[in-house]
């Protein structure tokens, strides 16, 4: 690598865990929106039992 290789793999290294770090990211914000539209359906759920009740 004529002396880049420090370079060269310090490059690779970065890169890969920047895509670690994205697939991570994208997880837990899947996870972030199941969780709210999980409560959002809940609580349209509890409103539509009040109304009826009422």
């Amino acid at each position: 690598m004529g002396g880049y290789g420090f370079y060269v793999w310090g490059s690779y290294l970065v890169a890969l865990i920047c895509i670690v770090g994205e697939i991570i990211l994208v997880f837990n914000r899947k996870r972030t929106l199941l969780r709210h539209l999980s409560l959002i359906h809940q609580s349209t759920k509890q409103e539509k039992t009040n109304e009826t009740a009422s």
